[in-house]
């Protein structure tokens, strides 16, 4: 049984009869989608953007700042190093403020232009891209693809697929090798490769990501968009009257129909639209823009470049497929009263909000200090009695430079008369190197009533400016 979706014909398996013997299928076979090449403004954007993306994921892990990556998660050791940043699990703050910001621009985008993201850096987008350039190299466009496909197979039609298939083998694999670049360093990471001494995780990673990204990019495509990605499914909740879509205009456009370029499409009683059918062609995702906004829509504006081309060609006005808002469609609105209503009060509170929240990280980081110290009582070591009968009690300090030079600390002691450290106050910590040390505090014998009393230790960098409090308690026995 076969049932028609578009202007795509799709075979449905498991046929199961009804009460009346009637075969009924249940579900719908896919069939591939050939998306046609096209140029224009929106195409020269994606591109623009696969390029920056690429240049940015592949290029930043072999970049380096002083002596080390200059990009590097290294959970081994339990280190971040973003340029002259070093982070530590502490600093899961900056983290959590980078997904609200990510979230918060995300939201902002869509609620401006609709789904900006998905069209022009999405991951998915950006190597379907890649990807389909690579099979149009081997096996030609669209047209070319189907006839070739329908053919039984030959030689020529043997290598093309092969040389498609390495070629994308390679860019998966790569990709992989990149991924993992940012987690382990990516020249000893290449150098292991070389002497095929990889670990049984880096081995895992890199072959995971590569099969996700030559499954994702290679096969599935707009299958992921339409049924994996749940930005798909919630996006209309974004979404309002004045938000910018790729939109038909149906009102200038229909009716629509077939004519010569010479024709009078007033005396013919017809719309803008020819009815080429172009705008379903180029679709990455195969739908028919003219029906509508429809959630498989990834608002990467192919459509309307090749609409205008045919706009061009005709000798009719651009922007029959173009990006506006539903209200501006409606109310026929020029292009300058339509960006008026985009900057709405919702668009306004979210690019303050996020703007609030970019400066706060800043002022944070730029006032961050570089190294960390916890202090811990020693529980091992009971308050004690010692020489010229002054009380003892012992902590673990542990300092962590955060900076990637050597730097020298001062550790003090403060909150009871007469309290001093025994043990020496000053430690030496390397680069980006954590140190415990035991530090032994006294106090006159009766400096206080027997118990528990709040003291603090101050410990303040001797080379670079920085100065931390930490608080803790000091025991009196009776």
């Amino acid at each position: 049984m076969k049932t028609e979706t578009g202007n795509a014909v799709h075979d449905n398996p498991a046929p199961a009869p009804d009460a009346d013997g009637e075969v009924i299928s249940l579900y719908q076979a896919h069939k591939k989608i050939y998306p046609r090449s096209v140029s224009g403004v929106f195409a020269n954007w994606r591109w623009g953007m696969v390029f920056l993306t690429q240049i940015v994921f592949y290029g930043l892990p072999w970049l380096e700042w002083g002596q080390r990556q200059m990009v590097l998660f290294d959970l081994g050791a339990r280190r971040f190093y973003i340029f002259g940043l070093v982070l530590y699990p502490q600093d899961f703050i900056y983290l959590t403020g980078m997904l609200v910001v990510s979230a918060l621009s995300l939201f902002l985008f869509t609620a401006v232009a609709g789904r900006l993201w998905c069209g022009y850096a999405c991951p998915q987008t950006v190597y379907t891209e890649i990807f389909l350039w690579i099979e149009r190299k081997f096996e030609g466009d669209r047209s070319a693809q189907m006839r070739r496909d329908a053919q039984p197979l030959s030689l020529d039609k043997a290598w093309r697929k092969a040389g498609k298939q390495l070629a994308w083998v390679a860019v998966a694999l790569w990709t992989g090798f990149t991924f993992v670049g940012f987690f382990t360093p990516i020249r000893t990471l290449g150098l292991e490769v070389l002497q095929s001494s990889l670990g049984p995780w880096q081995t895992f990673w890199i072959g995971f990501y590569g099969f996700a990204t030559y499954g994702n990019a290679g096969f599935m495509r707009e299958q992921v968009c339409k049924y994996m990605c749940p930005y798909a499914r919630f996006q209309s909740a974004m979404f309002d009257k004045d938000t910018l879509i790729v939109t038909y205009d149906t009102q200038r456009g229909e009716p629509r129909g077939a004519r010569s370029r010479k024709a009078d499409p007033a005396a013919l009683n017809l719309g803008a639209c020819t009815d080429c059918s172009l705008c379903v062609q180029v679709c990455p995702t195969g739908i028919d823009i003219r029906k509508g906004l429809q959630y498989e829509c990834i608002g990467c504006g192919a459509c309307a470049d090749v609409c205008d081309t045919v706009m061009d060609k005709m000798g009719y006005a651009r922007g029959l497929v173009r990006y506006t808002t539903e209200n501006a469609m409606k109310r026929q609105w020029t292009r300058a009263q339509t960006l008026r209503h985009v900057l709405r009060p919702r668009i306004l509170i979210y690019t303050s909000i996020l703007l609030a929240i970019v400066i706060a990280m800043g002022v944070s980081m730029a006032l961050r200090t570089p190294f960390k110290v916890n202090v811990v009582r020693d529980r091992g070591v009971l308050a004690r009695i010692v020489e010229r009968g002054r009380i003892e009690n012992v902590y673990q300090l542990q300092i962590m430079n955060a900076t990637e030079a050597t730097q020298k600390y001062r550790i003090t002691a403060e909150g009871l008369p007469g309290l001093a450290i025994a043990s020496e106050n000053v430690v030496t910590v390397d680069s980006t190197q954590a140190v415990r040390l035991a530090v032994r505090v006294q106090a006159p014998y009766d400096v206080a009533a027997p118990g528990t009393h709040p003291i603090r230790f101050e410990i303040e960098s001797m080379h670079a400016p920085g100065h931390l409090t930490e608080k803790s308690m000091f025991m009196v026995p009776r």
